[in-house]
């Protein structure tokens, strides 16, 4: 199956588009090459908010049910199936289906992929590591996650990564209150991964979410300062979605990166294995209220 002779990824069989019921409403970039330019607001009112969080928990669900059927011998592309039907089964858009002409309802990220993973024929293997990223659209708005999964039994020092990079985000998620500038939580998320000598991949951002799939707001996962310093305000809502990458001796947290010819899978360019989380959540008046949550 899709692996060389390193064990690396290399690409698969793609299948074909599944099907959306035509009651299910679209979003506005569907059938088009992108998304119009958001003009919008990052701050939402409090029954915005909570569409949020129905399109976020049918996201969360969707996840939980993918991740339970992981194992070894199972396809991405199997697991897209199940994404798929669930989100739509839910009256919800998988939001990656037609984005800037993605095919599939999920992104699979094994390994050395850091995300955008497109869901074909490859095959999963013990030892693997894999990241879901999911977006639902209902109401009008997205809600916008991915988790990392082991599959199987992985080694002490993947799992150890799997472990942190979760720990990691909850550190910038702990960061966030209104008043602060949006660059403390890449501090915080980096301060953190440096002391296991993980790399913090700067070039792929959290970004605002809602009534777009990305707003325009950046959220960088890396100390930043004194760039990105827009202030968190109360109702704003963002994604942080952390990717550390445990690196090689001679390059310790090695972040740079190749694109493959599909132009959306972006694996580590020493094929190094990284590990992501995301959660959409809204800033409160106390911190942060996570809006994607099962």
């Amino acid at each position: 199956m899709p692996r060389d002779e390193q064990g690396h990824l290399v690409p698969g069989r793609v299948s074909p588009a599944l099907p959306i019921p035509a009651k299910i409403t679209r979003p506005e970039y569907v059938g088009r090459p992108g998304p119009r330019e958001f003009t919008g607001s990052d701050v939402y009112s409090p029954e915005h908010i909570e569409l949020i969080r129905e399109s976020g928990r049918i996201a969360a669900q969707a996840i939980e049910v993918v991740g339970a059927a992981i194992r070894p011998g199972i396809t991405t592309n199997d697991l897209d199936v199940i994404a798929h039907e669930f989100i739509i089964g839910h009256d919800a858009y998988p939001s990656t289906v037609g984005y800037r002409g993605y095919p599939k309802s999920v992104c699979t990220s094994l390994n050395e992929v850091i995300c955008h993973g497109i869901p074909d024929d490859t095959v999963l293997e013990d030892g693997d590591i894999i990241n879901l990223d999911i977006t639902a659209f209902k109401n009008g708005v997205h809600g916008d996650l991915n988790k990392t999964f082991i599959v199987g039994t992985a080694t002490p020092e993947v799992t150890a990564l799997v472990e942190r990079t979760q720990e990691a985000l909850t550190r910038g998620i702990k960061a966030v209150a209104p008043g602060r500038q949006i660059n403390v939580i890449g501090r915080a998320i980096e301060s953190y991964a440096r002391r296991f000598g993980y790399g913090v991949v700067r070039d792929f951002t959290g970004h605002g979410v809602g009534a777009a799939f990305h707003s325009g707001l950046i959220v960088p996962h890396y100390d930043a300062a004194p760039n990105f310093d827009t202030v968190m305000e109360v109702g704003m809502v963002f994604t942080i979605e952390p990717m550390l990458t445990i690196g090689t001796p001679e390059h310790p947290g090695s972040i740079t990166w190749d694109q493959w010819d599909d132009d959306w899978t972006v694996t580590t360019k020493d094929k190094t294995w990284t590990a992501q989380f995301e959660h959409t959540l809204v800033v409160t008046e106390r911190g942060a209220d996570i809006l994607t949550l099962p």
